[in-house]
């Protein structure tokens, strides 16, 4: 192992501070689009079970009666025009991620009213994409310990395609 002078040390542990940063937020980044992407491309499924999250109820036959009357398919579930499903989003701050929507019906859809059931859209992307979204965390963890080339090697993230 070469020799390390305390100036070069330290001028080594102040570039690994810099770049933990920037390797946390793209590890932040790529996590949270797989989680949008999952839960977009849930809307309009019926979703299983996931987590602490419920089996999606089929639609009333009322609701069905009234998708056909206007047009759309009597079982896509939360998906008309796709207003509720391209308002997910996702912005990554300062050590964190927030993925979600404005739209108040995907609260009600998500949590559910007296009138519908819970049909859980993002908890059920976050749970399906648990495993990935370690993968990438821990990636990006060992990318800032040993080095880019290692870790790609060692841990590749999973692509995003």
């Amino acid at each position: 192992m070469p020799s390390m002078s305390l100036e070069g040390f330290i001028a080594h542990i102040a570039g690994a501070i810099a770049e933990t940063a920037v390797t946390e937020h793209e590890a932040l980044e790529a996590a949270a689009k797989r989680i949008e992407r999952r839960a977009k491309a849930g809307i309009g499924t019926y979703q299983e079970a996931a987590g602490p999250f419920a089996e999606w109820a089929e639609l009333a036959d009322s609701t069905k009666d009234d998708r056909v009357r206007q047009g759309y398919d009597e079982n896509e579930p939360g998906l008309r025009e796709g207003d509720m499903r391209d308002s997910i989003e996702h912005v990554v701050g300062d050590r964190e991620a927030t993925i979600g929507s404005n739209d108040d019906h995907l609260v009600y859809f998500e949590l559910g009213t007296e009138h519908q059931p819970p049909r859980s859209v993002l908890g059920i992307a976050a749970v399906n994409e648990g495993e990935a979204v370690a993968r990438i965390i821990g990636a990006g963890a060992v990318k800032t310990l040993v080095g880019e080339a290692v870790a790609n090697r060692a841990f590749p993230i999973p692509s995003d395609h």
